[in-house]
């Protein structure tokens, strides 16, 4: 065997191995949601999870990954790599146009189920598959390609996000901070002079075992984007990538004992959750100190911007915006102030951030593809609802949310303690 299909097998196991991880974190996001969503809910949950795992990734096949990936046409779209055929010889990779399909595919899987916590408990579920079939086949391909893609102008121009704070992130955080407003609040969630009510979590050590997972599965979505296994840099990522995840877990932790004399449970996950969004974009590209910083700010930023939210009346079950939108924006913005010179050889040449002598280029560069793409996100999403709306009924019956979409939609509660056998004729979902 000589080196060269070495290479190549090593860089396959390691790029399928990561994408499983990745895809691992499908099991965190349902526990997580299920856990921070009330206990008449929990089955919605892990059903548009199904969801984004089996129409996003036979949306992404036959459409998404051709408009993303695919030969490009004036830096906006591809045109090529539907069902993965056509003309892919400018993908060069050491690994094959299938290997690099599964690792994308279960990024764009990631992409919808950030939406799918922020409409928690009300969105219909024909709705949301017909939303989910936007997002994977549309919404984020053509966003991605103009980053990532071959020759998108986004990338073109320099913009950096080795892993997705911006791509991923911040345009799946911007889509649900669409999706929740345009949904409205939960029945009972605000008071009639606007003041918020707490809805308990239904279980947090479910929903700690589920930010653990996703936890574990970032070590795939951060060093798995080297797509190469034999890659230097694998190591500098995963350090990185713990140290902002456990800085943004850390700040929140004395952030909350110091703003409400106590730590917050919910708000120390999703600080964790913020730090490894935050991460994302430069965790190849900045030091251990940065990482660090950038762990405490976006964790920090995301407890003052769910406040900010529930103060504006925007109903956000898991705080989806707040740890995705706003950390992966602060993120994608991190690398413009602390990208290091020598990290960025990787991406072609090298970067310099603010603080590292390169001036303000970088950081309006990465200005500019950010707020590109979060505008992208908020109006596609916007637009779609308004579509669907005009087929279908976009948010359940008041019948229906009081009842719990567990057992109005799908015809089955998550627990049941009360009976041997269920009432088949009593929970059988009506037809609409």
């Amino acid at each position: 065997m000589d080196t060269a299909v070495l290479s190549t097998g090593l860089n396959t196991i390691w790029v399928v191995l990561t994408a499983a991880m990745i895809l691992l974190m499908e099991g965190g996001f349902a526990l997580l949601e299920a856990g921070f969503v009330r206990q008449k809910n929990a089955v919605s949950i892990i059903m548009k999870v199904f969801v984004d795992i089996t129409f996003g990734a036979l949306v992404f096949y036959f459409l998404g990954f051709g408009l993303m990936y695919g030969k490009d046409a004036g830096g906006l779209i591809g045109w090529s790599g539907f069902l993965l055929r056509g003309d892919l010889s400018h993908i060069q990779f050491d690994i094959s146009h299938e290997t690099y399909w599964l690792f994308q595919c279960a990024f764009v899987i990631a992409v919808i189920s950030i939406v799918s916590g922020a409409v928690a408990e009300r969105i219909h579920f024909k709705a949301y598959i017909l939303y989910a079939v936007a997002m994977t086949g549309l919404i984020y391909p053509i966003a991605g390609h103009w980053v990532w893609g071959v020759g998108g102008w986004l990338g073109k121009l320099g913009v950096i996000d080795f892993a997705g704070s911006a791509v991923i992130h911040a345009l799946g955080g911007f889509a649900a901070l669409a999706a929740a407003i345009f949904i409205g609040p939960r029945i009972g969630k605000f008071t009639p002079d606007g003041k918020s009510n707490i809805v308990p979590p239904s279980n947090l050590p479910l929903a700690s075992v589920g930010a653990f997972i996703l936890w574990f599965g970032w070590f795939g979505f951060n060093s798995g984007s080297t797509l190469s296994a034999t890659n230097g840099s694998i190591g500098h990522i995963a350090v990185t990538t713990m140290l902002s995840a456990a800085a943004g877990g850390a700040g929140c932790i004395l952030f909350t004992m110091f703003r409400y004399q106590k730590a917050d449970p919910p708000m120390v996950i999703n600080g964790s959750l913020a730090g490894l969004v935050g991460i994302t974009a430069g965790c190849s590209f900045v030091s251990d100190g940065a990482a660090m910083l950038i762990g405490v700010v976006c964790g920090v930023a995301m407890v003052l911007v769910t406040e900010l939210l529930e103060g504006k009346g925007v109903d956000d079950p898991v705080g989806a915006f707040a740890v995705h939108g706003v950390s992966g924006s602060l993120g994608t913005l991190a690398v413009g102030l602390f990208a290091m010179p020598s990290l960025t050889k990787g991406v072609g040449q090298e970067y310099a951030g603010l603080f590292y002598g390169g001036g303000w280029q970088l950081l309006g560069v990465q200005s500019l593809g950010l707020a590109v793409v979060c505008v992208w996100g908020f109006g596609l999403t916007w637009l779609s609802f308004l579509l669907i709306k005009r087929i279908m009924p976009v948010r359940v019956s008041k019948d229906e949310e009081l009842i719990g979409l567990d057992v109005g939609i799908h015809g089955v509660p998550a627990y049941n303690q009360d009976h041997d056998f269920l009432d088949v004729e009593r929970l059988t979902p009506r037809n609409d």
